[in-house]
């Protein structure tokens, strides 16, 4: 018995339990994984018997552990009270010590010389991506510094525009958010963007940097030399940034197009002083707080505004539909593909309406609870078309979860890697291919929302290119977050901010609106960097997303253009979906890409994407026939808006940048002076 800490005994179990062994023919990866597992921090034992009994023990244990974090984070998302989040941290803290604890046993075997494959993967799984590795007091002090990163974001609070007085500076991330959505003001605008990044990232700073050190340090005692390499190296293919890089330069072309139509757009709506006509975009006119996806600005660059749009909300709230009725026609699409009805526990603890008696997190979010019974969804569903998407997304991944259930717990996820309590790359990249397949208009016309002609050109063309603002728009976002994380881990922290705006100006010809400095640390107004939540995933799943969804229309048998297509309905569809999904993450993902493509590929490829995009890409080289310039061209303006000016040259050179950004920022209180 293992005493782990105060509050309960966490002892690792001897009850047996049987793990189901998947063996393959690993020979194709081996190769590649030697030279990398030699470094990796190991001891002796080479018993095959012993490395059994710990995996049954750990898979007991983690399971159980997995459920109690589980339970206390539901009841703090769906009851939110400082009692709860207390008994979450609690458990939380159990969990980061048994992980600890995991660590140290899994390095006493030789795990590279024991004989059977999947142990040996196994082990690999535990040994790689925990710190576990590093001196107690380390250890507990980056999980800290990530906790008070996670704090300083939850709890930012920004003042409204036109609130000089600085009171009532209550703005939330929601009502944030909402305002860059809606805001087609760009003085309104650049001031919420400043707020926020000003009142996230500076207050982070110190704190990330020293996590920076000593994430490096444990990485650096597992065998790597630094934590971006560990990062990349759990996805087991010492070609993968290659794989990557290729993909998004396969890609560059249609983001260009998009990128350059909707540069025109905004400049008719916010004229030069805003838009440069051959420039980068500036990041606070994009919908988004993050620039990383364009969907909220479609009422000023969406094309053929009198073609039919493929929001069918008041059709939906015509025939009187409600949140159960969108669930269970949810549950209707993948029982008529052959899959799984929802357990009876599903909708007996599932939140699938906005509760009127407390508080609640209502970000939409599908939950396994680890004893191969519980799962739930958690959403506010609201009557919209958007909800009905997000609700078969979401029960996609709970059909991932039925699926996998009886694997050991440590490949009851995803095939790419990823820490077992997030989704990964192949859980989000089959939700997002049943997204494409209810959100067209074949689906819509078939189940009797959508009842205009699917065929016209003016509403194909107006919905890939809704879909495309949300799509193609994100790919250079998702790819350079943890690019900018790679560099920082591999060349320290003295630039960290201009390092930032190079990769963004670079990938996504965004700049920032107002002057930024190494003060700040703007990728920290990103959830994702404080809360210490890899992000390559992201972009791996959207490939992912189109290479399934494509392989899925294939097995229907359908023909015609890619984006037309509905699985609904088709068995063979459904057979590949459980093929893949039963695998979970026991196999190289490679091997699922090999099987899910009939042996035609194992990469990951944006091919599909391009393929699904092809009309509107065709469409948008027109539009942008008489343009100067495809993309975007950059200048010494654009990179003193981050970089710091070296001579009295330079300040006079960019001191238009400086002047345009001093008045976007001051001109509203000098207006009112």
């Amino acid at each position: 018995m293992v005493k782990l800490g105060t509050g309960e005994d966490y002892a690792l179990s001897k009850t047996l339990l049987v793990i189901v062994l998947y063996f393959w023919d690993t020979r194709r990866y081996v190769g590649a994984e030697v030279v990398a597992d030699e470094r990796l921090v190991q001891g002796t034992n080479v018993n095959l018997g012993d490395a059994l009994q710990f995996l049954r023990e750990f898979d007991v244990e983690a399971s159980r552990i997995c459920f109690s974090v589980g339970t206390t984070q539901w009841s703090y998302a769906t009851n939110i009270t400082d009692f709860n989040r207390r008994r979450m941290v609690e458990e939380q803290t159990l969990k980061a010590k048994f992980d600890k604890l995991t660590w140290n046993r899994a390095i006493t075997f030789d795990w590279t010389r024991i004989p059977d494959p999947m142990v040996r993967r196994h082990l690999k799984f535990l040994v790689t991506g925990n710190r576990g590795s590093l001196p107690d007091e380390k250890y507990n002090e980056i999980y800290h510094l990530i906790s008070e990163m996670k704090d300083i974001y939850t709890h930012t609070k920004v003042c409204p525009y036109e609130n000089f007085e600085n009171i009532n500076c209550e703005l939330e991330l929601e009502d944030i958010s909402k305002i860059m959505e809606e805001s087609r003001n760009p003085l309104e605008l650049a001031h919420i963007w400043k707020e926020w990044h000003d009142k996230t990232g500076p207050p982070m700073k110190n704190k990330f940097m020293r996590y920076v050190e000593i994430a490096n340090q444990a990485s650096k005692i597992n065998g790597f030399q630094d934590a971006g390499e560990e990062m990349r190296y759990i996805y087991e293919d010492p070609n993968f940034e290659n794989e990557i890089s290729e993909s998004f330069r396969r890609l560059q072309p249609l983001y260009k197009e998009l990128f350059t139509y909707v540069r025109r757009r905004l400049l008719n709506q916010y004229g030069s002083s805003v838009i440069r006509p051959d420039g980068p975009l500036p990041a606070h006119v994009l919908g988004n707080l993050w620039a990383q996806e364009w969907s909220k600005i479609g009422d000023i660059v969406t094309p053929y505004p009198s073609a039919a749009k493929m929001d069918v909300t008041d059709e939906m709230r015509r025939q009187g539909f409600t949140p159960l009725r969108m669930f269970q026609m949810s549950e209707e699409f993948f029982t008529s593909l052959g899959l799984k009805s929802m357990p009876h526990e599903f909708w007996r603890h599932s939140m699938i309406e906005r509760p009127v008696d407390r508080k609640v997190q209502c970000t939409a979010s599908a939950w396994d609870f680890c004893n191969r019974l519980d799962y739930r969804i958690k959403q506010c569903t609201e009557v919209k078309l958007s909800d009905l998407i997000t609700t078969h997304h979401e029960m996609a991944h709970i059909q991932y979860y039925l699926y996998y259930a009886g694997q050991p717990f440590l490949y009851r996820d995803g095939a790419n890697p990823g820490n077992y309590i997030l989704m990964t790359s192949f859980h989000e990249g089959i939700a997002n291919a049943i997204s494409l397949s209810v959100y067209n208009p074949t689906h819509l016309h078939l189940v009797g929302l959508f009842n205009n002609d699917t065929s016209n050109y003016e509403t194909n063309i107006r919905f890939l290119f809704e879909l495309a603002l949300k799509k193609v728009a994100y790919a250079p976002f998702a790819y350079l977050v943890d690019l900018w994380r790679y560099e920082i881990f591999r060349n320290g922290v003295s630039n960290m901010n201009s390092d930032w705006w190079q990769l963004r100006i670079k990938f996504q010809g965004i700049v920032p609106p107002v002057l930024r400095s190494e003060q700040h640390l703007d990728a920290a107004a990103k959830r994702h960097i404080p809360a210490d939540i890899p992000y390559m995933k992201y972009y791996v799943a959207l490939l992912l997303e189109f290479q399934i969804f494509e392989a899925l229309c294939n097995a229907a048998g359908h023909t015609g253009p890619l984006h037309n297509c509905d699985i609904y309905r088709s068995r063979e569809a459904g057979r590949i979906l459980s093929d893949i999904m039963n695998i979970g993450k026991s196999k190289h993902w490679k091997d699922v890409v090999k099987l899910l493509t009939k042996g035609k590929s194992d990469r990951i490829s944006a091919d599909s994407m391009i393929k699904y995009f092809q009309p509107l890409f065709n469409w948008l080289k027109v539009q942008n026939k008489n343009e100067n310039i495809v993309g975007w061209m950059t200048n010494q303006e654009d990179a003193a808006l981050f970089q710091h000016l070296v001579s009295a040259e330079n300040n006079l050179k960019h001191s238009s940048s400086i002047i345009r950004s001093v008045i976007i920022t001051l001109l509203p209180i000098l207006i009112l002076k």
